[in-house]
């Protein structure tokens, strides 16, 4: 009886990319080994294609094919000596960039439900000149806080004597809101547009005119009028 040798894939050389599997591995390092450029760019070429034929979902996708050059060259260890279709040589220090660091605010919020766009509405009218248009700015900072305060604390009643009080704390009493401003501007109209909405779509409305023109809408006979119509005719 014959002995045949099994040859199991973690005995083989691992492969450098999955998901295109060992023939590719193995026809990209047949490549580095041809000597003509031109015969080598044209056979590099033909591997690009039979690895988008692998998966074809990822064509409509506007750099795919150049992610498989890139991909080409990190299996072929970056030493392939061909050049892609933007004359752009992938390099292995383009494969270890890393995203920048996304800056996240450092500054501890003394009032968190106001959040930190208040905080920099504050810093912007401190940095204006003092005036009618710097007052507007406080008086808006003012309803915003308003607005804020009732959408994250809905059930506890805010007045507009702690808005004044935390504003004055949040710009160290630099900023004071008079007591004629008015700063139920944004949470009013913020309130009113669901009761507008639930009262709009109870509102009755036309059918369409399918008569074309500007004719006015004409509200024809129903069925049972037509019918008892007939009946005095024939009587």
């Amino acid at each position: 009886m014959e002995h045949f040798e099994m040859e199991y894939n973690s005995r083989r050389e691992e492969l450098i990319i999955p998901e295109y599997g060992r023939n590719i591995q193995n026809l990209i390092r047949y490549a580095k080994t041809i000597e003509d450029r031109r015969h080598r760019q044209a056979y590099v070429e033909k591997i690009i294609n039979l690895m988008m034929q692998m998966h074809p979902q990822n064509r409509n996708a506007d750099d795919y094919r150049e992610r498989l050059w890139k991909h080409l060259f990190h299996i072929a260890n970056y030493e392939l000596d061909v050049t892609p279709p933007g004359g752009i040589v992938p390099r292995p220090e383009d494969a270890k960039k890393k995203p920048e660091r996304v800056p996240y605010p450092r500054s501890e919020a003394r009032f968190r439900h106001y959040g930190n766009h208040v905080q920099r509405l504050i810093e912007k009218a401190l940095a204006m000149e003092k005036g009618a248009k710097r007052e507007g700015l406080v008086s808006v900072i003012g309803s915003y806080m308003k607005l804020a305060y009732r959408t994250w604390n809905k059930e506890h009643y805010v007045s507009d004597e702690v808005i004044k009080t935390d504003l004055l704390s949040l710009s160290s009493e630099q900023l004071v809101l008079h007591d004629d401003a008015s700063i139920d501007g944004l949470a009013n109209s913020n309130r009113r547009r669901p009761e507008q909405n639930r009262s709009g779509s109870n509102t009755n409305r036309r059918p369409p005119n399918n008569g074309g023109g500007n004719r006015p809408y004409q509200q024809y006979p129903s069925n049972q009028s037509r019918n008892n119509k007939m009946i005095r005719k024939k009587k």
